[in-house]
């Protein structure tokens, strides 16, 4: 019985395995508490420095934008121009040339409004603006990540409602894996992974959580985070500057869905830590990526509530990934939460 006997489970996209020891969720927590974030944003702040009409640390002042807000980001982890390295003189201290761009992007002006408490129209133009993004930074770099880190928790030093978009002149570690699985996957089964996973998924449902004519959202099979999803379009597409119209509005809708639930299950903004991944681009858009599957992922780390977490450290670090439930559970509970935002309910 997978929700009482411990188990592992191999992940395909990752060729690796995690531990699954639902029964370990029922220990008492004596460990660390988390503060929930705070409920009380002002709206604008001039101190803010992503705010509109705010001056940023390079002394640069924001636009009074009124959508999303596009600029380079004041202390880049990748620049255009750095030098290449020294040769080594020995194979154990290697080093390699990198360089890329670092972007920011506002999704919104006001401070106290996430994702989820967004229109479907706001929520579009983030989208629109995502594949632009991806499109411009593709023509030039191999890979354009697209990452948002929500809450403090999860390393967000400002609670103004953005992501950021790394591009790179290498596929970063995450990218070249997943490469060689679907390659491979592709190669012996002559259809994409995730295509194929959506396509078994939607069948099965019990790791379902929301779903509509163009995308599904599921728990993945070897989820790691607690309450982690993936989400998937049905049909085969490569990147995300691939959808049509209509396959980005029901991605607004759907997202919606998505983070209104996550914010429901403990009445709390809902921290996380998600990302884009697609074929590569740059040389790439030349080559034959059909073993790509656009998808994009969700690691959020609550486990019992807004202020107890899942740590990855212990035997995590040193030996696999382990999880306190099963994907079942999690998908079930997520699955089961109203899809009306709690903040928005009694009014």
């Amino acid at each position: 019985r997978p929700a009482e006997h411990q188990h592992v489970r191999y992940n395909p996209l990752r060729d690796d395995w995690v531990l699954v020891s639902a029964h370990r969720v029922k220990r008492p927590w004596q460990g660390q508490l988390e503060k929930p974030p705070p409920e009380d944003v002002p709206r604008w702040d001039p101190k803010n420095p992503l705010c509109p009409g705010a001056t940023r640390a390079n002394g640069e002042v924001n636009p009074n934008y009124e959508g999303t807000f596009v600029f380079p980001n004041d202390f880049p982890a990748l620049q255009p121009d750095a030098p290449e390295p020294d040769d080594s003189d020995h194979p154990l201290f290697r080093a390699a040339p990198a360089r890329g761009v670092c972007k920011v992007m506002c999704f919104h002006p006001w401070s106290d409004l996430t994702l989820p408490l967004m229109s479907l129209s706001e929520i579009r133009a983030v989208i629109d603006a995502w594949a632009e993004l991806a499109t411009e930074l593709g023509t030039s770099y191999p890979w354009v990540q697209i990452f948002e880190n929500k809450g403090a928790m999860m390393g967000c030093s400002n609670p103004h409602p953005h992501c950021q978009v790394w591009a790179s002149s290498f596929l970063p570690n995450e990218a070249c894996l997943e490469d060689r699985t679907q390659r491979q996957h592709l190669s012996q089964h002559g259809v994409p992974m995730l295509l194929e996973y959506a396509e078994q998924e939607a069948g099965r449902k019990e790791r379902l959580v929301v779903e509509n004519a163009d995308w599904l959202v599921v728990v993945p099979y070897w989820a790691t985070w607690p309450y982690q999803t993936l989400l998937l379009p049905r049909r085969h597409v490569c990147r995300l500057q691939d959808l049509s119209d209509s396959e980005k509005d029901s991605l607004a809708s759907i997202m919606q869905r998505l983070l209104i639930k996550y914010d429901n299950l403990f009445e709390v903004s809902f921290p996380y830590s998600m990302g884009w991944h697609g074929a590569p681009t740059g040389t790439y858009l030349q080559e034959d990526c059909r073993h790509w599957q656009l998808h994009a992922h969700y690691y959020p780390p609550l486990l019992r509530s807004a202020t107890v977490r899942k740590f990855m450290v212990g035997y995590e670090m040193l030996a696999q990934a382990q999880r306190d439930l099963t994907p079942e559970q999690a998908a079930e509970r997520l699955r089961s939460l109203p899809e009306v935002h709690y903040k928005k309910r009694a009014e």
